[in-house]
């Protein structure tokens, strides 16, 4: 059996009159995050993060922001092909954990919600998906209001010895 871990990171930042998806879900708030695509953050993150533990590089190199195929794409149709990719390379997702770092709006109302739109677009279970949230106190670009950015961490499996 070999077992890997991978590492995700994400930033974007927050611009007035933008809609902010997070996790799947469209939230309701006056600033929203801008990106080529939807600007999910928390599920780029989580590619990037399985990306890496299957040894597949990143999520820029899949799905390029110099690409008119991925601007405004729903970021749950590249999760649904990153997850793709790791199964075809033998692997299993284990479990996620991830951590939203954002001062505004509270999203801890979202998290059921975000967690069974993920296992759902992922084939996994809910109960291998943490969603985990802080703010920065109101340091630094988070803290401003001005970005989010999440931490995501995956563990995957492959059951052969390859």
């Amino acid at each position: 059996m070999k077992i890997r871990v991978g590492f995700g990171f994400d930033v974007h930042q927050l611009r007035d009159n933008c809609d902010f998806y997070l996790g799947g879900l469209k939230i309701s708030h006056h600033k929203g995050a801008f990106g080529h695509s939807d600007a999910d953050v928390l599920i780029h993150s989580i590619c990037d993060a399985l990306l890496g533990a299957a040894n597949l590089r990143d999520i820029g190199f899949h799905f390029p922001d110099s690409s008119n195929e991925y601007k405004d794409i729903d970021s749950k149709i590249l999760l649904k092909k990153v997850v793709q990719l790791i199964i075809e390379k033998g692997y299993s997702i284990q479990n996620i954990d991830t951590t939203v770092c954002i001062q505004n709006p509270k999203i801890s109302p979202y998290i059921p919600e975000m967690k069974n739109v993920l296992s759902k677009t992922m084939n996994i279970s809910e109960e291998n998906i943490s969603i985990k949230a802080t703010t920065t106190d109101k340091l630094g670009f988070i803290g401003r209001e001005e970005g989010i950015a999440v931490y995501a961490c995956v563990l995957i499996c492959n059951q052969s010895n390859n």
